[in-house]
């Protein structure tokens, strides 16, 4: 690939990135600044995104991310489902609790994989496509450590669905995902515990996506 290809593709993926932190959009002055180029440039990245609508303009001329995002994130989730399925397996098996990877969707938490274990004569059903507020359960507290660089595990008690307890741990070291492994039970969950379980987990899963 010739450098100026190269250079452009690679300004066109930060804007996309700025525009995905940013839900009110920016100006293309703004866009210009955090890039670091000219108007003249940003105009034209903003025209490509737009011509395959993965970018859009409002009415004051901002621009925000185009729906053509939506397709990718759509075929994001069954790659993340997969790389999930294994390590949220280890996690369930071993912690007798359902286990489960929450990703981030602006302020809610969506579970996309849940696993439950085999051994158990009670546990949670937790469905995959549940959302809830991320200020509501171990696993959207977690992802709101990450947003705040502090990420740490969380444990939580009656926020989802009462008697139920929860514990998670944010997925780090990913740029481009802000998710969570955790798990929930109706039973006691010794944090000493299930802690470590959790946050190996996160890191098993970050490593396997880290690509």
């Amino acid at each position: 690939m010739a450098v100026e290809s190269a250079q452009t593709l690679e300004r066109g993926l930060r804007l996309l990135r700025l525009l995905a932190e940013t839900p009110n959009g920016l100006t293309p002055t703004e866009l210009a600044a955090a890039l670091n180029v000219s108007r003249p440039v940003v105009y034209r990245l903003v025209a490509s995104l737009q011509n395959e609508g993965f970018a859009r303009r409002d009415a004051a001329g901002r621009v925000l991310l185009g729906f053509g995002v939506v397709k990718l994130a759509q075929a994001v989730q069954p790659l993340l489902m997969a790389a999930a399925v294994p390590a949220l397996r280890r996690l369930a098996e071993a912690s007798g609790a359902t286990a489960h990877l929450t990703v981030a969707e602006g302020g809610e938490g969506l579970a996309i994989a849940v696993v439950e274990p085999s051994w158990t004569n009670l546990h949670v059903a937790y469905r995959t496509g549940s959302r809830h507020p991320l200020s509501k359960g171990a696993a959207g507290l977690a992802i709101l450590s990450l947003r705040e660089g502090k990420p740490r595990i969380q444990a939580t008690e009656g926020h989802l669905q009462e008697g139920a307890r929860g514990v998670a741990a944010p997925i780090t070291g990913l740029e481009w995902l802000e998710a969570s492994v955790g798990i929930i039970s109706f039973g006691d969950l010794d944090v000493s515990v299930a802690g470590p379980l959790v946050s190996e987990a996160a890191k098993e899963l970050g490593e396997a996506l880290d690509v």
